[in-house]
């Protein structure tokens, strides 16, 4: 009786060979394909990826037109938050002169309080 013998790389690669032939020559043996249905085929082809391109721009382009609605109303919101706040008064600028005499003032009260 024969024992199992692993088999060794140069078998493998006769295998693998052999296999790659077999392949090709099944793949040889199909009828070649007619010129007009690989004329169709390409067409149909090319007319998906026209379809495709179309759609992705209608896409971006609606997404685009969003994104703009969007930041006209955040605009608009920001525009109303302003209109509706009070109107802050602006702080009167003292001259020198003038504060030194609203702080002895100050001090002078602050000394009559004692």
């Amino acid at each position: 009786m024969a024992t199992y013998r692993d088999p060794a790389f140069q078998d493998r690669l006769a295998l693998a060979a052999q296999a790659k032939q077999k392949a090709l020559d099944k793949l040889k043996a199909k009828a070649p394909v007619d010129p007009a249905v690989l004329a169709e085929r390409k067409a149909a082809a090319e007319a998906k990826a026209a379809a495709q391109a179309e759609k992705r721009a209608a896409k971006l382009a609606e997404k685009k037109a969003a994104q703009e609605a969007a930041a006209a109303e955040k605009a608009a919101r920001r525009e109303a938050e302003l209109a509706a706040r009070p109107v802050v008064k602006e702080k009167v600028q003292l001259t020198p002169e003038e504060q030194k005499a609203l702080r002895d003032a100050k001090y002078a009260a602050r000394k009559a309080r004692k």
